[in-house]
């Protein structure tokens, strides 16, 4: 923005030698005013659309009645929830599901600190390379 300030109050690099004051536009006047305007016209179709037609860009699925027995089909989990998800399903018992979940994470995060060895080749672990 900066960049484009200097560039309408000074004028361009000119290796011709020709002075460029023909070529400035006066950045205050002209550009604030188009920006304000444009704001202003993206505000009132924002405007209009939510307070006169609220429900054009709905979802038709959120107005039939919930079943709390089953999730609704349009609410597909993401893959990377998917071990949460099987590990939730799996233990009966909520208070067991969460601790097996927090758990199953603390492993995640405990598996690199564990890693204490100064060696980082298996040249001296015959076992490792069987």
């Amino acid at each position: 923005m900066v960049h484009l300030l200097f560039l309408h109050e000074t004028g361009s690099n000119n290796p011709t030698g020709i002075p460029s004051d023909t070529d400035k536009i006066p950045f205050h006047p002209y550009y604030t005013i188009k920006d304000i305007l444009g704001a202003m016209l993206l505000i009132l179709a924002l405007m209009l659309l939510v307070l006169f037609t609220p429900d054009l860009l709905g979802d038709p699925d959120n107005y039939t009645p919930a079943n709390p027995l089953n999730t609704p089909p349009h609410i597909k989990p993401e893959w990377y929830f998917l071990f949460a998800y099987a590990i939730l399903r799996s233990i009966p018992n909520k208070l067991g599901g969460v601790l097996a979940l927090i758990l199953s994470i603390l492993i995640l995060v405990i598996m690199p600190l564990l890693h204490t060895s100064k060696q980082r080749s298996m040249m001296f672990r015959p076992l490792a390379r069987c």
